[in-house]
Parts: C-alpha cells; structure tokens; sequence
C-alpha cells in the first residue's frame, strides 16, 4: 500500500503509525521496511500496543493531529468491542480521509459457521467471530455512511473429510479456531461442524472437491460528519 501510494503522490512525506501489539510481527514489518529503500520518504512510529492502548494513550495525550487513511484489515476480531474500535479511529480522520476495513464477509462459509455455532467456538473475551455483516449492521444503527465491497475467495477443504488426515486435522483447527478440534470437540459438535462445512451455505462440491467459500468484505467509512 505505501509503495503504491508513493507512485500515486511521489512528492508527499508521510507519517505512518504502526499499531501491533506482537513483538515479532513488528520486528517482521521493520524488517520488510529495511529491505525496501524506497520508503526512506515514511517517518514510522513503532506502536507495540493494542488498538485500546493506543486509543487510550492518544487520549492521555490529548492529541488533536489526523489521518488520512486508517487501515484495520483482519483486526477487528481482536478487540472487546469493535464498534467502539471504530467510532474511535473514524474520528481521527481528516475531512478526506477514509478508513479500511476488510474481515470475512457476513456471506461467506465463515458467517454461516459463526452464525450456527457461535457459543462453541468463539472466545467471548475478543470478538472472534466477527463478519463484515456484523459491522455493516452497527454502522447502520448509527447512520455511518460507508461503502462495502466483496473480494471473492475459495478455500480446498476436501482433506477436513477424510478423518485422521493430518492435513485435514489442522484444516478442521484453522476452521474452528480451535486446537485439535476433533479431540477436544462432543462426536455431536465435530459432526455437527462437518456436515455444516459440507452445507451449500458454506461449500460447493466440484470434481470430488469441497471449496470452501472464504470470500473476504470490505467497508471504507468516510470521516464524521
């Protein structure tokens, strides 16, 4: 995003707050960063924190500077609150601002999963299982104009059917978002779990295939009036 946008303006400086609360992801991005030189044009703040740290520490400071874009791609399922999340960070934008999000579409294999089983396998500490629907909903409630999108995507989830395949046992972890998922799951709940990934709501069966719909949504919200 920030070499495309140094074609777009190649004569703008830019500050560009990182906000990550884990240590290795950001050594991971300083490490990217080093590596392209062309970026030498971007002042990087390193922000080892959580997006409600950084809320609260922006408040303590009382600082009144804004963003021109604010991006929150895959995050939001990471916070207590994601509408709170994002009435806070919309409030930072400039007058032309836009903030992105992208998470799993409210349509997708995924949004009919955490629909169904919900209580079974989200962790009700963040907000695990949270849909693009979920945030056009809260927007909604709240008068926000946004614009949505959807990025189609597919998913190979044949292996998940096959039982005791290694590859299908982490396929199964990665769906449910839980560790060993079939040894730790009721017989009713795994089977339950797989006949719903087999479902046309979640999956089409093509060539002795199940594809799992994995398509992603994205919302671009304007500043506050």
């Amino acid at each position: 995003m920030l070499s495309v946008l140094r074609l777009k303006h190649p004569a703008v400086t830019v500050e560009n707050e990182v906000v990550e609360p884990s240590s290795q992801q950001l050594h991971n991005y300083r490490v990217s960063v080093a590596q392209k030189p062309e970026l030498d044009y971007i002042k990087f703040t390193w922000n080892k924190m959580t997006a409600s740290e950084f809320e609260e520490a922006w408040k303590v400071k009382k600082l009144t500077k804004r963003a021109d874009f604010i991006h929150m791609i895959q995050m939001l399922y990471y916070v207590k609150d994601p509408g709170a999340t994002i009435s806070f960070f919309q409030s930072l934008l400039d007058k032309n601002g836009k903030l992105l999000i992208i998470l799993v579409s409210g349509e997708s294999g995924w949004g009919r999963l955490w629909r169904t089983y919900r209580h079974q396998l989200c962790n009700t500490e963040i907000s695990q299982c949270v849909t693009t629907g979920d945030i056009k909903s809260f927007l909604d409630s709240t008068g926000v104009s946004y614009q949505s999108y959807e990025l189609p995507s597919q998913m190979d989830i044949t292996e998940c059917f096959t039982e005791g395949d290694e590859k299908g046992e982490l396929l199964l972890d990665f769906l449910t978002e839980v560790l060993d998922f079939s040894k730790t799951a009721s017989p009713e709940l795994r089977a339950g779990v797989l006949q719903l990934l087999r479902h046309p709501d979640c999956s089409v069966e093509s060539d002795g295939k199940v594809i799992f719909n994995n398509n992603l949504g994205v919302i671009v919200i304007d500043p506050l009036c």
